[in-house]
């Protein structure tokens, strides 16, 4: 069993618990983006960012409203795999001076980052349906329903333009 395991017993205890580490989860976010945004030098993906960093602010709403409507504390609880997902895209875009190339960067950085987010909401909107918590699934469908669309946008920036420049 796994280090949070000894918290949870039932799909319900799974629920509260991953709904508590996407809590954490797009609390980071929030946080890096500034970052990101910073660090972009494309105009597109700059506005990208801080866009997705309002839709950010509203995710968090959004899981504090799922909390509440569950009849649960909304807390949240270390998540290492956004720690390392965001500690590596740290890391790989301090070290690049070539523009283009960071911004390539920072978008493969920024779409680990989403695949993490829709994999999250995906398994809670499953489980919630299944605990008869459709109520809580619709809420977390319009997150999910944006990080897709984010996920896509980075992705046509990258393929229209932004790996062709830092190719050159």
């Amino acid at each position: 069993m796994g280090f949070f395991s000894k918290d949870i017993k039932t799909l319900d205890d799974l629920f509260v618990h991953t709904l508590r580490d996407i809590y954490y989860a797009e609390k980071q976010i929030e946080k890096a983006l500034p970052k990101m945004i910073d660090k972009a030098t494309n105009a597109q993906l700059k506005a990208g960012f801080e866009k997705h960093l309002e839709q950010t602010r509203g995710h968090i709403e959004r899981v504090e409203e799922v909390f509440e409507l569950h009849g649960v504390k909304a807390k949240a609880i270390d998540c290492p795999a956004i720690d390392g997902i965001l500690e590596e895209a740290d890391e790989v875009s301090g070290d690049i001076a070539d523009k283009e190339v960071m911004d390539a960067a920072l978008i493969a950085s920024a779409r680990a980052v989403e695949h993490y987010e829709m994999t999250r909401y995906g398994t809670l909107i499953a489980w919630a349906k299944q605990l008869g918590r459709s109520d809580c699934a619709n809420v977390l469908a319009k997150n999910l329903k944006e990080e897709q669309a984010t996920d896509r946008k980075l992705t046509e920036m990258a393929e229209s333009k932004i790996n062709l420049q830092a190719a050159e």
